[in-house]
């Protein structure tokens, strides 16, 4: 049986991340960055650089043309640096897969952003796939499918991604009966009242309102009504 994913706090979760593009009544329920494992290479590119760097120093002679040699390194290992190691950073920490209480949003990009939104109500499916080396570090991909002719959504990376995925099932399930209940409360306070068209709705043996009246249902009473007159 499996375990239940309980809500987190905002607290907890959405650290780093702007809080101003939620609706009103909206909470994060999930706020992460891809697993950390993403910039493993890159730190241990930036340790080599950095051997490398204290090595030329070392190994360079200490007069005109060693100080020459040792500035050529230096500027090469900062570009190197900058782009092997500091940028896959910055795209580590800028990425953001939230989840929220009606959407699933996921945000990227270190000078241009990018980003996209997918309401829960238009999520059609959510599964997740593991590679042996995903399961040995408890990590994932998930693919997210969205009704309409919006392209589905691929999350890479993802930490405890199984439950992730169980987070959003039960958000979903959660957000659906809140719009059924939304929507039975606004057809009861509109339609209640003493002049309710009663040719729209069948009600069950106790008078309470069952589901809107189908065409097969009306044609036998407009039948009768003319037969009468």
């Amino acid at each position: 049986m499996p375990s239940r994913v309980e809500p987190s706090t905002d607290e907890e979760f959405a650290v780093g991340f702007p809080e101003n593009v939620l609706a009103k009544g909206e909470r994060v329920e999930r706020s992460i960055h891809p697993h950390w494992l993403t910039v493993a290479l890159p730190t241990i590119v930036g340790v080599l650089l950095a051997a490398a760097a204290i090595l030329v120093a070392v190994v360079t002679p200490d007069d005109s043309t060693g100080n020459r040699i040792q500035l050529i390194a230096v500027v090469v290992l900062l570009v190197l640096a900058v782009w092997l190691v500091v940028v896959p950073f910055l795209r580590w920490r800028t990425t953001h897969y939230v989840v929220t209480s009606h959407r699933v949003m996921v945000r990227r990009g270190i000078v241009s952003k990018s980003g996209k939104d997918i309401t829960l109500s238009k999520i059609t499916d959510v599964s997740f796939q593991q590679t042996l080396l995903d399961r040995i570090i408890n990590a994932g991909s998930l693919h997210v499918e969205s009704a309409g002719d919006s392209p589905d959504e691929d999350f890479a990376n993802i930490p405890n991604s199984n439950d992730v995925q169980q987070l959003i099932n039960r958000l979903i399930d959660e957000d659906d009966l809140r719009r059924r209940g939304h929507l039975g409360s606004s057809a009861g306070a509109g339609e209640d009242g003493p002049d309710a068209p009663e040719s729209f709705t069948t009600r069950d043996p106790d008078g309470r309102r069952d589901r809107p009246e189908l065409a097969e249902e009306r044609r036998p009473r407009a039948r009768r009504g003319s037969d009468e007159s």
